[in-house]
């Protein structure tokens, strides 16, 4: 694995830190007026979600992870798992539900994610940034009412709720953006 000095760390960056694996959230070069620069860095620990905050020196060398990334079909869930098949070599994973946190509920039969791996162990997952849903209650449109800067709440089929355009109606498909978990447009 590669060494990188202290003030190269981006967020973002996956980082071997004091026996486990970090996620570089948030990166501040610092340069005070006495002494030398130095980096404060936010970590998130991708095994157990704790978080450090942590002062990296340029002379301080890290260890950079490389994770390897592979396309996964969701097939179903069972007890909490979640089982995944790789699409080119057909076998089949367990990762734990948590890993998608609160982007859970927009997972869907067949659809693929992106799971992270570091040697054998999955360690993220991320969904399609954009994906279909559709409104199962909302209030009814009203004649003439633009968008102007008016939501409206409405219940997705997978229970989340979202804020969508007054001229979007009941049983409509929209396509929510998975990342800010709002409405991005009429599918």
């Amino acid at each position: 694995m590669p060494k990188i000095n202290g003030n190269e760390i981006r967020p973002g960056n996956v980082l071997e830190h004091n026996g486990g694996l970090w996620a570089a959230v948030k990166v501040d070069h610092v340069k005070p007026g006495k002494g030398g620069a130095f980096a404060q860095v936010e970590m998130r620990n991708l095994r157990n979600g704790s978080k450090l905050n942590e002062r990296f020196r340029s002379a301080d060398k890290v260890e950079r992870v490389r994770l390897e990334q592979k396309d996964q079909q969701f097939l179903y869930e069972d007890a909490g798992m979640l089982i995944v098949m790789d699409t080119e070599t057909y076998e089949q994973v367990q990762l734990p539900a948590e890993l998608l946190g609160e982007r859970r509920p927009f997972l869907q039969d067949g659809m693929t994610i992106v799971v992270e791996f570091y040697e054998e162990e999955a360690l993220n997952a991320t969904l399609p940034q954009k994906v279909t849903c559709r409104i199962v209650e909302t209030e009814p449109v009203v004649k003439g009412q633009t968008a102007a800067n008016s939501f409206k709440p409405a219940v997705l089929d997978n229970g989340v709720k979202v804020m969508v355009p007054p001229f979007v109606g009941q049983d409509e498909d929209i396509i929510v953006n998975t990342e800010t978990m709002e409405y991005a447009e009429r599918a």
